[in-house]
């Protein structure tokens, strides 16, 4: 392992509790990204069986709407909450990491809003609503101060997107119980967008570390800077088709909104290109370019359903960005993350490789459905079915080491 990425993955240890605590209570990410994975596959599995029409169980409510909630909102807020509270104490020195009983506490608060959710309709729209908004507000208010109290700002973009998030949520839950007059649909469209724009705020943080961590590895006399104006151009064209759509979901200019959001987040892979080394097709960078890549195409493919009326297919197409970027993400800082902070160096790996193949494959199937409509049934099954193998597969390879101390001997 580099120094420095050394250095990043124990910067916390410094204010680490003088406590013992079970491994699995070590820090923010060992829970929440075994049940993550976990909870993708098995949700997707049941997913492609009910709505292939091969698993025909009484689902309460609106089955799609489930499915859209959870993974905007139920997934992601795992995959949120396991990156922010490992991310800030290695951002702030001196912040004391959330592991223990206090952690426990919130993985069994977000267990509670996939039941409640789960169980909307004969529960009530309130109590999930309490759940589920509190338990990002309270992953908010846990890394707030740090960020907030920070003289250069550096990450205030992750409490204000997350800030965001949480509006968007509770305006969801208003519009579910009937209490508001908009589309609970078009607003998870809404939340969507807000998720693109974390992504690419993670996604320039993430990329710089790894990136430059390789670059050290290999002795490479080279600097990688994800430049701050290209991804805030990208997240001005994401906002404005976001915001776009909910407010006039049928006007052509979301054609040309669509596909300047593509072209500002393609202009953000100009950063991966350095005149000392060519380094996009080495296996780490390659896997962090194509989420960028997979999220041009996303809002390039919506652009151009706008613009030219033969082509109807925009739900379909949004699986871009949910089964392919989301997917993606969450797979890649999955295991960067599960890999450097227990301590191991990040290897090229055959598995994760094939995990990446499975959810371009997965994707891809997904979408063609715009193509062969004769052939759904098959596709909506085999795309379910591909897309939850990657995190069987991350399950296998890596909770072996999330239930064990980290192999240095650090805490965390």
């Amino acid at each position: 392992m580099s120094d420095q990425e050394h250095r990043m993955a124990t910067v916390h240890a410094g204010a680490y509790p003088p406590v013992e605590v079970a491994p699995i209570l070590a820090y923010g990410f060992r829970p929440f990204f075994i049940l993550l994975p976990a909870y993708m596959a098995m949700s997707m599995l049941l997913w492609g069986l009910l709505w292939s029409g091969l698993l025909p169980l009484p689902f309460p409510g609106n089955p799609l709407l489930w499915h859209v909630y959870e993974m905007v909102y139920g997934m992601a807020s795992a995959g949120i909450a396991g990156f922010i509270l490992t991310a800030v104490p290695e951002f702030y020195p001196g912040v004391r990491p959330v592991i223990g009983r206090q952690l426990a506490l919130l993985v069994l608060w977000w267990l509670l809003g996939r039941v409640l959710f789960w169980l909307v309709d004969p529960v009530g729209v309130l109590p999930a609503a309490l759940v589920n908004v509190s338990f990002l507000l309270w992953v908010l208010l846990l890394v707030a101060r740090p960020i907030l109290s920070d003289p250069l700002r550096r990450h205030s973009g992750l409490a204000v997107i997350l800030v965001i998030l949480v509006l968007i949520e509770v305006w969801f839950f208003l519009a579910l119980g009937g209490w508001t007059e908009a589309d609970p649909m078009a607003v998870l469209k809404v939340a969507l967008g807000g998720l693109m724009v974390l992504e690419l705020l993670v996604l320039r943080r993430v990329n710089t570390g790894v990136v430059n961590e390789w670059l050290e590895e290999k002795r490479i006399d080279a600097l990688f800077l994800a430049r701050p104006p290209r991804y805030n151009v990208a997240i001005l064209c994401v906002s404005l088709y976001t915001v776009a759509e909910y407010l006039a979901p049928s006007n052509p200019v979301l054609g040309w909104l669509g596909l300047a959001a593509a072209a500002a987040v393609l202009n953000a892979l100009n950063d991966f290109f350095l005149e000392e080394e060519t380094i996009v097709f080495e296996p780490w960078v390659f896997s962090l370019f194509l989420i960028l890549v997979v999220m041009a195409l996303g809002y390039g493919a919506l652009g151009i359903d706008h613009l030219l009326p033969e082509v109807y297919g925009i739900n379909h197409f949004r699986h871009l960005l949910t089964a392919g970027v989301l997917g993606l993400s969450f797979l890649m800082v999955m295991v960067i993350v599960a890999t450097v902070h227990t301590g191991r160096p990040l290897r090229p790996d055959g598995w994760i490789a094939l995990c990446i193949v499975l959810l371009l494959v997965a994707t891809s199937l997904r979408v063609a459905i715009i193509w062969f409509p004769q052939h759904a049934l098959w596709l909506y099954t085999a795309s379910a079915a591909i897309w939850a193998a990657p995190f069987i597969i991350y399950l296998w390879r890596f909770v072996p080491w999330l239930l064990r101390p980290r192999v240095d001997g650090l805490p965390g």
